[in-house]
């Protein structure tokens, strides 16, 4: 294998995307984008064909914390549950290898400027942001790894 897409997902009513192509030479390649989950789902389904890819997505369904917030921000939670929920059986359905990561393990919440120093991408919001952040432990060894970890349970 010379070369692997990694796909952030930051589910949400707008969800994030990012795209980290990396390959055995060294080279990185940032995209990021926003828009339905049905929209997201399809790009998914269409890099899925042409590449080996990894979705990598922050699940809510395994935050185990949940601080002193209100009850409109936990009937929020509970739909962006059931938005994961949603992922998992989509990638399942497609045969897709994913990784899911809790929340609090996601570097979130990078401004713009943070974000650009990393990747080069200079114009995003926040859901792009926490979808890239997503990817950003990666390099080709450790992901063609995960890759053929997630493969080989499947």
């Amino acid at each position: 294998m010379n070369s692997i897409t990694l796909i952030g997902i930051d589910p949400g009513v707008t969800t994030g995307s990012a795209t980290l192509y990396l390959n055995c030479y060294g080279e990185r390649v940032f995209l990021v984008g926003s828009s339905t989950i049905l929209n997201i789902m399809d790009d998914v389904k269409k890099m899925t064909l042409v590449n080996h890819t990894l979705v990598i997505m922050e699940d809510a369904r395994l935050r185990t914390w949940f601080g002193h917030s209100g009850p409109e921000r936990w009937q929020g939670a509970g739909s962006i549950k059931r938005d994961c929920q949603i992922w998992e059986e989509f990638l399942q359905a497609h045969e897709i290898p994913y990784l899911l990561v809790p929340p609090m393990h996601n570097r979130t919440k990078m401004n713009s400027a943070e974000f650009a120093k990393y990747t080069g991408i200079k114009r995003s919001n926040q859901h792009e942001r926490d979808a890239a952040a997503l990817l950003l432990p990666y390099n080709f060894k450790t992901a063609v790894a995960t890759y053929e970890a997630k493969k080989i349970r499947e």
